[in-house]
Formats: structure tokens, C-alpha cells, sequence
């Protein structure tokens, strides 16, 4: 089992534990609705997680006919890489963007936005999409899908459980029980959701710096990566994304980083893109460590 798959096989250990351990709350009744919750979501967030990112960005499957020129491109690196051809989906969105997900290469998809194709030559669509190509060689596809899909989880489960605690406890005629239930309200809407952004954050950093990387070598050449991230970090900040933050950590950029959000950068998912450009542009992707 290699580093990423014990990565996700933790994480899912740890979704379907959360589920239990917030069902447990509630006694026995609880800890069943627990379990189930836990293995609908740990059984999802495997098989389905490449459909939660795909519907998350309203991503749509295009054909080669469509579209040959990235199929040209995307053919051409899955064949230096090894790998086999993934599904392509365009997304709507202005914001100029790129992900890759699935549970291995040979369930990958690779998306970009009607952004990017509008703003990017395709020689620095290639530098994209090689980054995006290398997700899939270095599987971490399925980790960042998973957390993704346990991030979503998470904050579903904890809104559901408070909502119960609410319903239930409205009815219990007031004293200590009410003020737990209160409590519990809270800590599940707070500090849950702030739970799946640490997950994230543990995730995402150093998995786009070696991304970066790989694409680079990939194709011989770092530049054409570097000109489209100075180009998808300045539209970014100004073009909204319309996704939601639990997913964010897929895209090549924040697609998120023009939101006004207070502590923003204390829950970054994604390393400074300035950063990244230099590194680039020393040729650091030219030596092997």
C-alpha cells in the first residue's frame, strides 16, 4: 500500500468513527443512525467521490469532436506518464480553473473551466494539464477526492446531528437538558466544519508543490505552468467560483481566494502561487532530491 492510499484508507477509518462518535450522543438509537450514516458516507466518499467534485463544479463531459485540441494535449501526457486516457468535463465557470479527481488512473477525469480555455494559450494549458496529469500518476487523486467528499461529510453530519439535537431538545421542558442540547448545537456547527478545513490543510500543501513539479518534467519545461498560474492567481481574485469551500482544495488555484473571509489565510489550502512560480522558474523541478 502505498503513501496515499494509507492516507485515505486513515481518513475513511476516521469518517466512519466521527459518524459513531457523534451518533453515540444520542444512546443506542444514536449510535445506529451512526453507524449508517458512517457507511454510506465511508462507501460514497470512495466510489463516488470523482461525481461530488464533478457536480460541485457543474463540470460536463466533452467529446473529442468537441474539443480535440485538449484531447490532443491530454493523450499526448497520459502517454508519456503511463497512464490511461481519463474522461475530460469542461466547467462553465468564467473563473479561469483546473482539477483533476477519482479513485485511481484508471477512474480518473481531469476538468478545466470555460475560463481557463478563454484566458490561457494552450501551450500554457499544457503546463496545467500536466500538473494535473501528475495528480493522477502520484495518486493522489483519491486522497484529495476523499477528503473532499469527508470534508462535505463532515458538515453534513454535524448540521443533521444539531438539527436533531434542536428538534429533540425543544420538546424536553427546559433546565440542564436544554443547555446541553444548546451546546451541543454549537459545537457540531462550529467546530466540525472547522474540523474538515485542518483535514484539508493537512492534505493539500505539499501535494501541489510536487504536482508542480512532476508536470514540469513531464513536459521539459516549467514556464508554461508558471505564465498560467500568474494568469489564474490575478483572475481568480477578481472572477467569483461559485463551489463549495469543502472542495476548493482539487483546483490548481483557491478558487475561492476572492471571497472576503476573515483569518482567510490561517486556513489556506493551497501553497502562496507566487511561491510556486518561482520555484518554476529556478528549474528546482529539474533536480532529483
Amino acid at each position: 500500500m502505498n503513501r496515499n492510499n494509507f492516507k485515505t484508507a486513515i481518513l475513511l477509518a476516521l469518517l466512519g468513527a466521527l459518524c459513531l462518535g457523534i451518533g453515540a450522543f444520542w444512546g443506542r438509537s444514536g449510535l445506529i443512525i451512526g453507524l449508517v450514516v458512517g457507511l454510506l458516507f465511508v462507501g460514497g466518499s470512495y466510489w463516488f467521490s470523482d461525481s461530488i467534485a464533478i457536480r460541485a463544479a457543474r463540470a460536463v463531459p466533452v467529446s473529442e469532436a468537441q474539443m480535440p485540441q485538449y484531447y490532443e494535449i491530454v493523450r499526448e501526457l497520459t502517454t508519456k506518464a503511463h497512464l490511461p486516457m481519463p474522461r475530460l468535463y469542461v466547467s462553465p465557470s468564467q473563473q479561469p480553473n483546473a482539477f483533476a479527481t477519482g479513485r485511481n488512473p484508471k477512474h480518473a477525469a481531469v476538468a478545466v473551466t470555460m475560463g481557463i480555455l478563454q484566458m490561457c494559450t494552450w501551450n500554457e494549458l499544457r503546463g496545467v494539464l500536466a500538473h494535473e496529469i501528475s495528480h493522477v500518476r502520484n495518486h493522489d487523486i483519491l486522497t484529495s477526492s476523499v477528503a473532499a467528499s469527508i470534508a462535505l461529510g463532515i458538515t453534513f453530519v454535524a448540521r443533521m446531528f444539531a438539527y436533531m439535537s434542536l428538534f429533540f431538545g425543544g420538546f424536553g421542558g427546559g433546565g440542564r437538558r436544554d443547555d446541553e442540547n444548546i451546546f451541543g448545537l454549537l459545537a457540531m456547527m462550529i467546530f466540525a466544519p472547522l474540523a474538515a478545513t485542518l483535514l484539508q490543510l493537512a492534505l493539500s500543501r505539499s501535494r501541489e508543490y510536487e504536482a508542480d513539479r512532476d508536470g514540469a518534467r513531464l513536459i521539459g519545461d516549467g514556464e508554461p505552468l508558471a505564465s498560467a498560474l500568474e494568469k489564474l492567481d490575478v483572475a481568480s481574485r477578481r472572477i467569483p467560483m461559485q463551489v463549495p469551500r469543502e472542495v476548493a482544495a482539487l483546483f490548481i488555484v483557491n478558487p475561492l481566494q476572492g471571497r472576503k473571509v476573515s483569518f482567510a489565510n490561517w486556513f489556506s489550502d493551497h501553497p502562496p502561487t507566487q511561491e510556486r512560480i518561482a520555484r518554476l522558474r529556478s528549474k528546482e523541478w529539474a533536480h532529483r532530491f
